[in-house]
């Protein structure tokens, strides 16, 4: 079984094609293809420009068209959904569009994708414009068609009625088969965008190639919202919780890249003043002054690191090791609190709406007469359709049908919340305690640097 999505680039076609040639997503780069143009990202997205610029009309906004291709868990190998997404390009591309196919085996889903340029190489026509003539001939429907024909032949499950599913991940639509939550959904794949981009606009871009729609306008109050494809609402960064909040995505991105590279972002400015200067070779009082100055907080930044358990540089490193794995295991911790918290608030949501429209919809049952039931129905329409998604709701989560009460939900709520403060006094000892670590090794190497410049310049000053 295979899903499919497609959706337009307006900018940046080097970052799309980076994104999916991404050597860690595609075993070393071996699940990486193309046609009329380069495998290297850079190199692809100027072959693209130069169709574009050449015989291109030079209309069109799009510059490439983003196809994404998921497969069942289990269901395929990697090298098969190469070869079914290179089948998909030929019959639904025709050969008349350059593009870049990579397959990713990241995730539990095997998923394809696919950039291609969106100016037809034959004769400079936009893909819009040949493939979506009229209202009622979208290209995501033959697009979906094409994939669907493409599995029955490779013997693949296909959905039922896709009618209702389209332009969904896999992921997606089998968590919408088992009922669970947009929200649920959203943070799962903004999660993911956040422990691999390198800053906040890498993240909002990694956020749009996975066809989730967000709006960051930082001087608005409401500053974040996202939309899944498929998503009725835009659901505000807000909603979603305070680690979804523009500030804390920030924080994550950061402390996540610490973990993967090891750095700790920007340099830390020390206090360590340059004695090398012309000022200061000038002044021997200043100079001297600024030397007490130097040991002064070299010693200071010595006592830190004694209270830290660090009698030396190579200590530091080790230190910074543990205090880095340890902020990854909190924020870990707080994400599955968090996680819990919020499935626990949505149970009591629940509850609350089974309690309160369940003298409505037994009454609207008691009544037997079809016409005053039919009316019934019509006035408390919306009632009985709250009542409705409550039960199926509480169903779902309890099989057993023993649902805990109001009171002894409300008490697990405010358990797991002061579990997750405490966890988050924690997490701002370890950051600070980071910090520290960081900033001392960078004393002592500015601190040592000057004494060297020091010593090279009376040498110097001696012959």
């Amino acid at each position: 079984m295979a899903t499919t999505s497609i959706h337009s680039i307006s900018a940046t076609q080097v970052r799309a094609l980076s994104y999916i040639t991404n050597n860690k997503k595609t075993m070393n780069g071996s699940l990486i293809d193309s046609y009329m143009c380069s495998k290297n990202a850079d190199e692809a997205a100027k072959d693209f420009e130069r169709v574009q610029q050449q015989i291109g009309s030079g209309r069109s906004k799009v510059l490439a068209q983003h196809i994404i291709m998921s497969f069942k868990p289990q269901e395929i190998t990697p090298q098969k959904a190469l070869e079914l997404g290179q089948a998909l390009c030929d019959r639904f591309l025709k050969e008349q569009y350059q593009y870049v196919i990579a397959v990713h085996t990241d995730k539990k889903h095997i998923h394809c994708h696919i950039v291609f340029n969106n100016t037809n190489f034959e004769n400079g026509k936009t893909f819009e414009t040949l493939e979506n003539k009229g209202r009622n001939n979208q290209s995501w429907k033959k697009l979906r068609n094409i994939s669907d024909d493409i599995c029955k032949e490779n013997e693949l499950s296909v959905i039922v009625d896709p009618e209702q599913n389209k332009g969904k991940s896999w992921w997606e639509w089998d968590k919408n088969r088992q009922g669970i939550s947009w929200k649920s959904k959203l943070k799962y794949e903004l999660d993911d965008c956040v422990m691999n981009s390198d800053n906040f606009d890498d993240f909002l871009q990694k956020v749009r190639l996975k066809n989730i729609q967000v709006v960051y306008n930082p001087e608005h109050k409401i500053d974040l919202k996202f939309r899944m494809g498929g998503q009725e609402k835009w659901s505000r960064a807000r909603t979603l919780g305070w680690y979804y909040e523009t500030p804390q995505i920030k924080k994550r991105i950061e402390q996540y890249k610490i973990f993967r590279t090891g750095e700790y972002g920007r340099r830390q400015r020390t206090k360590i003043i340059d004695t090398s200067t012309e000022k200061m070779q000038a002044n021997k009082g200043l100079e001297l002054w600024a030397n007490i100055q130097n040991m002064k907080e070299a010693s200071r930044v010595i006592n830190i690191l004694t209270q830290l358990g660090v009698s030396s540089s190579e200590q530091i490193e080790e230190k910074s090791i543990l205090e880095f794995a340890e902020r990854m295991n909190l924020i870990k911790q707080l994400n599955e609190i968090q996680g819990k918290i919020d499935s626990v608030s949505q149970t009591i949501s629940n509850v609350r709406m089974y309690k309160k429209y369940k003298p409505i919809y037994d009454e609207y049952k008691k009544t037997r007469n079809d016409k005053s039931r039919k009316k019934y129905a019509e006035k408390y329409a919306a009632d009985i359709e709250k009542y409705k998604s409550a039960s199926s709701y509480l169903k779902e989560q309890y099989p057993s049908g023993k649902v805990p009460s109001e009171e002894k939900l409300t008490a697990l709520r405010k358990e797991l919340s002061e579990r997750r403060s405490e966890l988050n006094e924690k997490f701002k000892i370890v950051c600070q305690q980071i910090k520290d670590l960081d900033y001392a090794r960078q004393t002592i190497e500015d601190y040592l640097k000057n004494e060297e410049q020091t010593q090279n310049r009376k040498k110097g000053e001696l012959t």
